[in-house]
């Protein structure tokens, strides 16, 4: 079995003072930094892969009047200090880092890129990955997106980590949980990954 962590868009943009702010973002980052860092994730996870929205102009994505749904403030711009990792990831080693957004919205993990233009399912099939952790920001939005598409791999495990990961809101986070659980999408602790 080969298991991956994949850390969703832990950016400074989705943490408190960035442009799209998640209440307890800065938090939920040091808890994952802390947790990659573990003894225990280093001898469970193969694998590290990291994702980050890199937008350069996503269209309709941005929005001067954002309806907070489709729509958004400008967040994450290529290049900038918020698109980058945020630095409670800063002595976690990633073996992948991929970005998404370009030009367009691009929610999952699975609509980006390495560097070099490989793709999220091309890294999970040619590293033979059976077991996928999803963590990061935001539960009811990318991280969700993310999971999903995972799930729908055939002959891969997802499950996302729970207390690693926070929501737009208390609402959403619970509407997320109930559809990846019904996508088969296990939702767990962090201390229950090992």
């Amino acid at each position: 079995m080969t298991h991956a962590l994949l850390i969703v868009d832990v950016q400074p943009t989705f943490c408190e003072g960035g442009a799209l702010p998640i209440e307890g973002g800065d938090r939920c980052a040091e808890r994952i930094g802390q947790f990659a860092r573990s003894k225990e994730a280093e001898r469970l996870y193969d694998l590290i892969i990291t994702t980050q929205d890199w937008h350069v102009d996503p269209g309709e994505h941005f929005s001067e009047n954002p309806d907070y749904v489709d729509t958004w403030p400008p967040h994450a711009l290529a290049g900038s200090a918020e698109a980058q990792l945020h630095r409670a990831l800063g002595h976690v080693q990633a073996d992948y880092s991929i970005k998404k957004g370009a030009y367009t919205g691009a929610y999952s993990g699975f609509e980006g890129f390495t560097p070099d233009g490989t793709s999220l399912r091309e890294i999970l099939s040619e590293e033979q990955v059976t077991n996928v952790d999803v963590v990061g920001l935001a539960l009811s939005h990318c991280v969700k997106a993310t999971a999903l598409d995972a799930a729908n791999l055939r002959g891969v495990k997802v499950r996302v980590l729970r207390d690693l990961s926070e929501p737009v809101s208390a609402k959403q986070g619970e509407e997320a949980v109930a559809e990846l659980t019904q996508a088969g999408v296990e939702i767990i602790q962090s201390a229950d990954a090992f």
